[in-house]
């Protein structure tokens, strides 16, 4: 009588610990598929088009110095000695806008529009709200400048700085959790930081 209890008690917990360690192993890869998800729908195009207008802006700058020392869009109309865009500087700088920008920034907005679910935390954060409206406001502002022939076609202030390293963080963040998931412990990655306020 005693064996069958105890044969029983081991298939028992033999079962449960068989239960346990798949249910461990289903929750992990539910957890590696969303990380996996974030990284390739949501941050991951995210950082690569934010990074693509900022070298792209930075380029443009470095393309097309002025004598003064500072690029077209550090000019200030109240500032004495400051000169204002010429329409040559404006044309060219309406090409890159098209070409890259615009393209960029509409790739960005579709991201946060349709990918919404992927998000690190329960709410949009404001830099992203932030990104989004700035984006939307580009794409009505630039062509009813353009058409009007207003000389008012330059970037007013990007959150590049919070919205960058809003999304490398973040980017960073799951790399460290999709590497812990694999079982690469060493690597680590430091989580993401509170956006930083543009105030």
């Amino acid at each position: 009588m005693t064996t069958v209890i105890v044969t029983l008690a081991v298939a028992f917990f033999g079962y449960l610990a068989t239960y346990v360690n798949n249910l461990r192993l289903s929750q992990r890869e539910r957890r590696l598929e969303r990380v996996n998800r974030q990284l390739a729908e949501l941050y991951g195009p995210l950082l690569a088009l934010v990074e693509a207008n900022h070298r792209a802006y930075r380029a443009f700058t470095e393309l097309h110095p002025r004598d003064d020392g500072r690029n077209l869009f550090q000019h200030r109309p109240d500032r004495p000695g400051d000169r204002p865009p010429t329409g040559e500087e404006l044309a060219e700088w309406r090409k890159w806008v098209e070409a890259i920008i615009l393209p960029n920034q509409r790739a960005v907005r579709e991201v946060l529009t349709t990918k919404a679910d992927l998000l690190i935390g329960p709410e949009m954060p404001g830099v992203l709200l932030e990104l989004y409206v700035f984006t939307a406001v580009d794409e009505v502002e630039f062509p009813r400048q353009w058409a009007e022939g207003t000389r008012r076609e330059l970037r007013q202030e990007y959150p590049v700085g919070a919205m960058t390293r809003y999304v490398r963080d973040c980017f960073d963040h799951l790399k460290g959790q999709q590497a812990k998931l694999l079982g690469h412990r060493d690597r680590a990655f430091p989580g993401p930081r509170p956006p930083a306020s543009n105030t």
